[in-house]
């Protein structure tokens, strides 16, 4: 997957990709990865949430808003994964926020031309 998203970068983009620490981060052919493509690694502090604030602040809000309320434990994998994606994809196409001027995400950023 970072491979794929690197290869659509524009040249000379030096993009941070960040992460919690995880050790897959710190496995030697994903710091290939980085030197290869010219990206720039970000790491959270250790126990420190705060440092990827959005991500955090997304699956809150997930937790919320889809696992709470659902009986996760009379569900298959297949179904949860399915239920996730739905979510995933209701909370970008249609769940407006305040902050982006009553948009989704991704009407927002198409009212920047930041997506197709």
């Amino acid at each position: 997957m970072l491979v794929k998203a690197a290869e659509t970068l524009p040249e000379g983009a030096k993009p941070l990709v960040h992460s919690d620490r995880g050790c897959h981060y710190r496995w030697p052919g994903w710091l290939d990865l980085m030197e290869r493509y010219g990206l720039t690694r970000s790491m959270s502090a250790k126990g420190c949430s705060p440092d990827n604030a959005a991500a955090e602040g997304f699956f809150g809000r997930m937790k919320t808003e889809s696992v709470y309320p659902e009986h996760w434990e009379e569900r298959t994998r297949d179904e949860v994964l399915v239920l996730i994606g739905d979510y995933i994809h209701w909370y970008n196409h249609e769940r407006i926020k305040q902050s982006l001027g009553w948009m989704s995400p991704v009407q927002y950023r198409q009212s920047q031309g930041m997506a197709a």
